[in-house]
């Protein structure tokens, strides 16, 4: 039975999961809220906009590819993203981040073609490949900075040229 679903279409699946759950919660909050009486609508209502909340975060991580069998392990931990690769690595520091973007190559968007560059003043740039063990995590750790553009990432992951997005940029302070 395992084998009646190709690996390739099992992975899509799984990927779309979690958003499939969060859909049939919300169709059971729309179900309570139905159901009638003051309580059971309230209780519908809270568990509705919960759904679609989340919802819309499960299928926003779903449409960006998820790999985990390129080179090294990336940790978030305390706004602080570390990428333990094979010849290297690094941290930065969320708070002190100045720019955030994405390469990519002409092999994509099915190959492993995304590399996350992160930006701090005074060092070098933390480069990551998105398909690292844990690279998955970056995207929802983004969440801390104000104006990240997450439909420029997922445009970023779809693209199959050798292009460069940037997704967030610290906002320059103009004197007066």
């Amino acid at each position: 039975m395992a084998d009646f679903i190709r690996p390739e279409a099992r992975a899509g699946l799984l990927r779309w999961a979690e958003t499939a759950v969060w859909i049939g919660i919300t169709l059971f909050g729309v179900w309570l809220f139905l159901r009638g009486g003051l309580f059971w609508q309230v209780i519908g209502a809270l568990v509705t906009v919960t759904g679609i909340a989340l919802t819309l975060i499960a299928a926003r991580n779903a449409r960006f590819p998820q790999g985990h069998d390129g080179p090294g392990v990336v940790e978030v931990d305390e706004r602080q993203i570390t990428y333990f690769g094979p010849s290297g690595g690094g941290s930065v520091s969320i708070d002190h981040l100045t720019r955030v973007e994405i390469e990519t190559t002409d092999q994509g968007p099915l190959g492993s073609d995304l590399i996350w560059t992160f930006f701090m003043d005074g060092a070098a740039p933390l480069m990551i490949p998105g398909n690292a063990a844990g690279a998955d995590t970056l995207f929802d750790a983004l969440a801390a900075l104000q104006g990240v553009n997450y439909e420029k990432a997922i445009s970023a992951a779809q693209s199959t040229e050798n292009a460069r997005f940037t997704i967030w940029q610290k906002p320059h302070r103009q004197l007066h």
